[in-house]
């Protein structure tokens, strides 16, 4: 098994360098799209591969594909800027390239993420796995503007031991910019598919998730952290559904007025 890890990105000169350094033990070539970084990105890139796109950014799923796409190899292992293979994880993928089954053609692991000051492991943030090693002659990714994922079936997917360590948030006003960000893109994708909420229906999807992360999903076990995640993921959902409520009344106002 050769592997062309895949990698895509703005302005990422914090976490490219780690990411890129956390892979050379399994990569047998590195592909980093960017989308006209202004920092340092590209240059940090440079060190690591000389196979470096350059490409628009439009949505996570074309943007990923296009990677594979400037792959040499089908294997494609994926990451975010914000993440790294730990030690463990590498070994695993190390041992795999040595004796990959013939049947499987994605492999699926954990991610652990660090959040302002420890590593999650409770509030619905663990163990979050995902499929971020692949065939790309057999699969690819799909999916909408916020969520998207490699469409393998589970007969054919595997699991490797260890976790993919994800630092998510450097800081609270860098998770807030991300809940401003995301909820607009949910929203537009909700409302493109003719999705409708009522004002009642915002108030009790995101007090559910209150209740959801502290009673189900054990937010409190990651002490002061998981109660942060607690009321801005409440605060994500809000948002989000707020957003798809106000682009149906806009729109209704609009017709009223023609």
């Amino acid at each position: 098994m050769k592997i062309s890890v895949c990698v895509i990105g703005l302005n990422e000169e914090q976490n490219l360098a780690d990411c890129l350094a956390s892979v050379k033990t399994v990569a047998d070539e590195i592909i980093f799209v960017d989308s006209f970084s202004q920092d340092a990105t590209v240059k940090i890139a440079r060190r690591f591969t000389k196979k470096i796109f350059t490409r628009k950014f439009d949505n996570y799923v074309a943007q990923k594909n296009f990677a594979a796409s400037k792959a040499k190899f089908d294997w494609i292992l994926n990451l975010d800027c914000d993440e790294r293979l730990s030690p463990e994880l590498a070994a695993a993928i190390l041992a795999l390239k040595k004796n990959a089954p013939a049947d499987l053609i994605a492999y699926r692991f954990n991610r652990l993420t660090w959040y302002l000051y420890r590593f999650i492991r409770h509030s619905g943030w663990y163990p979050d796995d995902k499929i971020r090693l692949y065939n790309r002659a057999a699969c690819s990714w799909q999916g909408d503007q916020v969520h998207e994922i490699v469409n393998a079936p589970a007969a054919k997917t595997g699991k490797l031991k260890g976790d993919l360590l994800h630092y998510s948030f450097r800081s609270i006003d860098d998770h807030l910019a991300t809940i401003r960000k995301y909820s607009l893109m949910a929203a537009e994708s909700l409302y493109a598919r003719g999705r409708r909420v009522t004002l009642a229906g915002v108030f009790f999807r995101s007090g559910w998730v209150i209740v959801r992360k502290f009673f189900f999903e054990l937010s409190f076990l990651d002490g002061a952290a998981g109660i942060i995640i607690t009321y801005y993921s409440a605060v994500a959902t809000f948002t989000k559904y707020i957003r798809l409520y106000s682009f149906h009344k806009i729109a209704e106002k609009k017709d009223n007025g023609r």
